[in-house]
Order: structure tokens, then C-alpha cells, then sequence
């Protein structure tokens, strides 16, 4: 049966041109780098709680839990604002509790997912008092209940079941193909469900898959969900009660001419397939919510022509934004101050790191000058907490733009405390 897809809000622009000057929220870009200094992160606090906001509207009506997946963005104030939403949270790992409780966020509302959860994870996850741990392995529910049953505790779970979807993604970030790490094939879960049901510490309440990420169709989604929903049916008919249904995040945005589907197009499958069945559905998304709400700000230092082949050599690199080294990712590249002049050029816009792929974009036609200041957008996910001190390089400056108010949220790194927690060798025996 057709499920009605809530209309869509009108599109809400954190990063205009208004007039010559890119602006986010109610700051100009360009005063921002003057004042902070570039590399420079720039979000916007509105894009962040508009996207959220899509994703919760979607599901209204149904049980249901928005978990904001931390791995993608996981600034205290982009949690914190989220929290206040009355966001939960995705986590894969303890030092993203630690941030989520930082935060102010809800360790009631935190699923633990990822393949490789340790002791000390669990205990920490256990003595604050998470939703669920997404189990991914037999060996890891064996572990969860030995920890559980030292501590006392009694381990919420739900299993992540892999149901061997093709997400028609990068490889990097496919993650529910057989081949891939993550999740206990969906043709296995039956019995590993039988095996916890089994285990006094342990409580089975959900099931749970993820597929990937940067995902631009419905199909598999829609796919992925009627195989855990045949199973969630299964287990009911064998006394194994589900109450919760994580259906995992990777809804894609726009970078360049992707139309992924909207939030709202998304719930309408979510209702489609798990509707009228008596499970809180839980969703992760992370891209989704946070990767159009930032930019990245670098300022042009040098213009070269080696032989025809342009470079703009910019003061962020690949330690700052590794997505297009890494998955040959897209961003659009605006400059901060348009010129109305005829002095554009194809460019690749690349960094000072030592290496070849050290690059931003490749045949961008710009017109820029040395001293100039370029955004690069689409930067609020995987931007900064990939960042890295590669070559010796502090790690960019973080900042809010709420209305037209500005929060430094990050400050800058400083040389020195890129080797205060090294030491030097003990000075020769004499």
C-alpha cells in the first residue's frame, strides 16, 4: 500500500551569496576568517536542527528515536544543539560517550554500535546506562554477557544483521555487503538470537542494519528493511519478542548533482515496510543532518602554472579535509568574495601537505587571487574529525553561527601542543 510523504518545508541556504559576499546565517565568511583565521570550520546551527528536524518530522506519528551518528560531526556544540532537540545519539566508540555525556546528551537515548567494542567500552556503556549495544559478532555477544554478568548488569541488545544489500556506494563506506566487516549475516541471526535469549545477562529487544553511506536511492533501503522485517517477524513467531528496529542512517546529500531522496521520502519507506508492527524504529542519520551545515574556509597563498596545469595552493590540506584523497570526494568550491572581472581559470585547488594527493578539488574554474579566501562546502561531515596533524600542522579552528551570533566552539592548536604529550630520551649515562 502507498504510504503519503509528508510535504517538504521550503529549503533552507546557510551559505548565500548576498550580493558578492558568501555570508553564513547572518555572518559574512570573510569576517569570520579575519577574525578566527583560516583553515576555518564554519557551521551553521539552523542547517544543523533544520536537517534534524527533517528527519524527526518524517517519523512522526511512530515510535521512534533519532540518533544523530557522532563519527560524522562530533563537536560538543553540534551535540549539544542536537541534545537540546532532544536528539539521541550513535556512537562507536567510549571516547564519543565521553562526548555525548560532555555534551549534555542523554546516555539513555546512546546506541553503541562497531565491530570492535572492548572491555573497558562495555563496562563504560553498562555503568551509564546506554539503550542498546548493536552486537556484531557472536564472539562480541559472548563478551557482552561475561562483562555484564561481572558487573551485576543486565546488557540491552540488539543484533546488527547484515543483509547483503548492495548500497551502490563508494566501497569505502558500503558496509552491508557480505563481504564487508560489519554486522552477523541475516541468514545466521536466528540462531545467535537463540544463543542470547540463552544468556541470563543479556536482554534481546531490537535488530538492527546500516548499509552505507552516501546513499541516493530508496531501493536499497527498502530492500535492506523488508529482509530484517521478515526476520523480525520470525523471531515473533518463535517467542522472540523485537521492540526495537534500527534501520541505520546513510541517507546521501547533494555535493555536486546527486538527488538523494528526502528525509520525508525516506520515513514514507521506513512506514511502508515496519509500519503497524509494535517496534520503536530508531535512525541514525549523520551526513545527512551536519554535512551541508558546515564549510570549510582556506585562503589562497600562492597561484602556479606549471606548463598549463593551474594550481591554487591554499592554507588548508589534506589533514584538514581528507574526504577527496580519500574517497575522491566532491565539494563545491566557492570564493568568498566574488569579482566581477574575466579572470577565471580552471585550477586545482590543493594544500601544502608533502604529498600528491594533497588536494581539495581538481578543475575548478575560479577567479581568484593570491589572498583571497575560498569556502569549500558540503564540509560539516567527515571534515574535522577526520582531521589529523599530518606534517606537523594544528588542527583548524571550529566555530558556531547561531542567527547573528558567532560561538568559537573549537579554538585553534598551537605548535606546541602538537608534542606536549611526547618526550625526549633521557640525557646519556656518564
Amino acid at each position: 500500500m502507498a504510504v503519503a510523504v509528508p510535504s517538504e518545508p521550503p529549503a533552507f541556504e546557510p551559505f548565500p551569496y548576498r550580493g558578492d559576499a558568501l555570508f553564513a546565517e547572518g555572518s559574512r565568511l570573510s569576517d569570520l576568517a579575519e577574525r578566527f583565521g583560516t583553515p576555518l570550520y564554519v557551521y551553521s546551527r539552523t542547517a544543523l536542527e533544520t536537517a534534524w528536524r527533517g528527519f524527526d518530522d518524517a517519523l512522526a506519528g511512530m515510535a521512534h528515536q533519532v540518533c544523530f551518528a557522532v563519527k560524522a560531526n562530533g563537536n560538543l556544540a553540534v551535540l549539544d544543539a542536537l541534545a537540546r532537540l532532544g536528539s539521541g545519539f550513535d556512537i562507536v566508540s567510549g571516547g564519543e560517550l565521553e562526548r555525548v555525556i560532555a555534551a549534555g546528551g542523554d546516555p539513555g537515548s546512546v546506541i553503541f554500535s562497531g565491530v570492535g567494542k572492548s572491555r573497558e567500552e562495555m563496562r563504560a556503556g553498562l555503568a551509564a546506562g546506554i539503550r542498546s549495544f548493536n552486537v556484531e559478532s557472536v564472539s562480541e555477544l559472548e563478551r557482552l554477557a561475561e562483562v555484564a554478568r561481572d558487573l551485576g548488569r543486565v546488557a540491552p541488545v540488539a543484533l546488527r544483521v547484515n543483509p547483503d544489500v548492495d548500497p551502490k556506494t563508494h566501497p569505502h563506506i558500503a558496509t552491508g555487503l557480505r563481504s564487508s566487516k560489519f554486522g552477523i549475516p541475516i541468514e545466521e541471526a536466528r540462531a545467535v538470537y537463540a544463543k542470547g535469549a540463552g544468556m541470563r545477562s543479556l536482554r534481546m529487544t531490537g535488530v538492527g542494519c546500516h548499509i552505507g553511506s552516501q546513499i541516493t536511492s530508496l531501493d536499497p533501503f527498502r530492500d535492506a528493511l523488508r529482509r530484517v522485517a521478515a526476520l523480525v517477524d520470525e523471531l515473533a513467531g518463535n517467542g522472540i519478542g523485537i521492540r526495537e528496529v534500527d534501520v541505520g542512517g546513510g541517507l546521501g546529500i547533494r555535493y555536486r548533482d546527486e538527488t538523494p531522496p528526502s528525509p520525508a521520502e525516506y520515513g514514507a519507506v521506513v512506514r511502508e515496510v515496519l509500519g503497524g508492527r509494535p517496534v520503536t524504529v530508531f535512525v541514525e542519520p549523520g551526513r545527512a543532518v551536519c554535512g551541508n551545515a558546515g564549510v570549510l574556509l582556506a585562503r589562497v597563498e600562492y597561484l602556479k602554472d606549471n606548463g598549463g596545469a593551474r594550481f591554487a595552493i591554499v592554507d588548508a590540506a589534506m589533514n584538514d579535509f581528507i574526504r577527496p584523497a580519500l574517497y575522491d570526494g566532491w565539494s563545491r568550491i566557492l570564493p568568498c568574495e566574488r569579482r566581477g572581472g574575466g579572470g577565471r581559470a580552471l585550477y586545482t585547488v590543493a594544500g601544502p601537505v608533502c604529498e600528491s594527493g594533497d588536494f581539495l578539488g581538481r578543475d575548478r574554474e575560479l577567479d581568484v587571487r593570491e589572498g583571497d579566501l575560498v569556502a569549500i562546502l558540503s564540509a560539516g561531515a567527515y571534515g574535522f574529525v577526520m582531521s589529523s596533524n599530518y606534517n606537523s600542522r594544528p588542527r583548524a579552528a571550529e566555530v558556531m553561527v547561531d542567527g547573528e551570533r558567532v560561538h568559537l566552539v573549537r579554538r585553534r592548536e598551537r605548535a606546541d601542543e602538537l608534542h606536549a604529550l611526547e618526550s625526549r630520551l633521557p640525557a646519556p649515562p656518564r
